[in-house]
């Protein structure tokens, strides 16, 4: 798609609004009605979109974008984020997190305040006063699969292993079922062969963490890229080698501050685009599944406006 391609924004357009219902685990269901409430005060009509999967949801922001949307703002966690990402990614057309899921690291990581609705009236005071800030995306190929977009973070080692075999347990539920994942994966815990080009520069190392970062964070505050900046043109590859089991466990904890990056297992690197390849891994981006390696990420500056 050429810049020519891309839809723009209608003048007198609506706010297109996609909210997930179960984020969070359904605790912010309330509030809603307040939310587009408050959206509304930014002196445009607010559409509520309807959706009844992931993938209607993506395909509900495309529609909404192709019809000449004003924005496009997403109330729920970093998948329903990654979901209107898709649409607005490249288009020029501004967007704002509302934080109401599980894991906000976007949202925090862009600067949006905790609270749904005040997060709210950050986006309507952006929409009254025409004022967005441009903030890098990070775009993932493949060879197999159309292109997708992230803001946050891509994983790529031990973790997306981890969400790979929670989604595809059945029992039990919510959070335990993540955890009893961890403990199967942890008892299985080997590092792989992992063929890296970091800006054309061949690397071959084994590890059991490989993550590439937009933002600093993912999976609810952990900071596994911590000097990330999604402003700043680059990636950053973090690297945790050949951890043993016992190691990972006692890092594992540190991740939540960023200072595992000071471990001598653990490499950190500041690039514009990273070739990613190994056996068996299916990267998670925004704590969503995505392409299965080998990927490349390539970091677009100003590729979305934030409402902001």
């Amino acid at each position: 798609m050429t810049a020519e391609d891309h839809p723009s924004a209608t003048p007198d357009g609506p706010v297109a609004v996609l909210a997930n219902p179960t984020a969070g685990r359904g605790r912010h269901r309330g509030l809603l009605a307040p939310l587009l409430s408050r959206l509304a005060t930014g002196g445009r009509p607010v559409r509520l979109l309807e959706a009844g999967s992931a993938d209607g949801a993506e395909a509900a922001c495309h529609a909404a974008v192709a019809e000449g949307a004003a924005a496009l703002v997403a109330v729920g966690g970093d998948g329903t984020v990654h979901r209107a990402l898709q649409a607005v990614a490249g288009t020029g057309i501004p967007f704002g997190p509302v934080p109401a899921g599980t894991g906000n690291d976007f949202a925090a990581d862009t600067g949006y305040p905790p609270d749904p609705l005040a997060a709210a009236e950050v986006i309507a005071g952006a929409l009254r006063a025409g004022r967005s800030h441009p903030v890098d995306l990070a775009r993932l190929t493949s060879p197999t699969g159309p292109p997708r977009w992230y803001g946050a973070v891509l994983a790529a080692g031990f973790d997306a292993i981890v969400n790979e075999r929670a989604n595809r347990m059945r029992w039990p539920r919510g959070r335990r079922r993540y955890d009893l994942a961890i403990l199967v994966e942890l008892a299985r815990l080997r590092p792989r062969r992992y063929k890296l080009r970091l800006d054309g520069e061949p690397h071959e190392v084994d590890a059991v963490l490989v993550a590439v970062g937009n933002c600093p964070s993912y999976g609810g505050g952990m900071r596994i890229c911590p000097d990330a900046d999604p402003t700043d043109g680059l990636l950053d590859v973090v690297v945790g080698g050949r951890l043993d089991r016992r190691t990972l466990v006692r890092v594992k904890p540190s991740i939540y501050q960023g200072t595992h990056v000071r471990h001598p297992l653990v490499h950190s690197y500041r690039v514009r685009s990273v070739e990613l390849a190994a056996e068996g891994i299916t990267t998670y981006a925004d704590g969503e599944r995505s392409l299965d390696l080998p990927v490349t990420v390539t970091a677009v500056p100003g590729a979305l406006r934030l409402l902001r």
